[in-house]
């Protein structure tokens, strides 16, 4: 997302070389971040697909969700104030339909019903997407 839009661009993953990120923090999502990361450990995202909040990312304490070969690393979010980056994981079949869009992970008000970690807070994470540009396509992996 372009500067000053209140996104924080995550480090580019395995899936996305240098200088296209295939996924982006609010604000909002950074201090929820902070806040979860010194109650809970190093810390993970994993989003599913599925129906209703399995469509929604998971915040879990790192490795507490099993990945597996039907699983994607999308990136390794770098979050300020944190010391080690914080996985974004994605089902293989999520990515295939998702795989143009660049994700902005951000922060509203309600209580998901699945076992994020931000759930007590009466908050839940949710995705923001839109279609690459045609020069940052150009910047991904096949």
């Amino acid at each position: 997302m372009a500067a000053g839009d209140g996104c924080e661009t995550a480090a580019p993953g395995p899936a996305a070389p240098e200088g296209t990120a295939r996924i982006g923090l609010t604000a909002a999502a950074t201090e929820l971040l902070r806040l979860l990361r010194k109650e809970h450990g190093p810390l993970m995202f994993h989003q599913s697909g599925g129906c209703c909040d399995g469509s929604a990312p998971m915040c879990y304490p790192a490795g507490e969700f099993r990945t597996g070969s039907s699983d994607v690393l999308l990136a390794r979010l770098g979050v300020e104030g944190v010391r080690e980056p914080v996985d974004f994981w994605m089902s293989a079949d999520q990515f295939a339909r998702w795989q143009h869009t660049h994700l902005t992970v951000d922060v509203v008000p309600g209580r998901g019903s699945g076992f994020s970690l931000e759930a007590p807070e009466g908050v839940r994470f949710l995705i923001r997407s839109r279609l690459f540009t045609e020069e940052e396509r150009a910047g991904l992996s096949g």
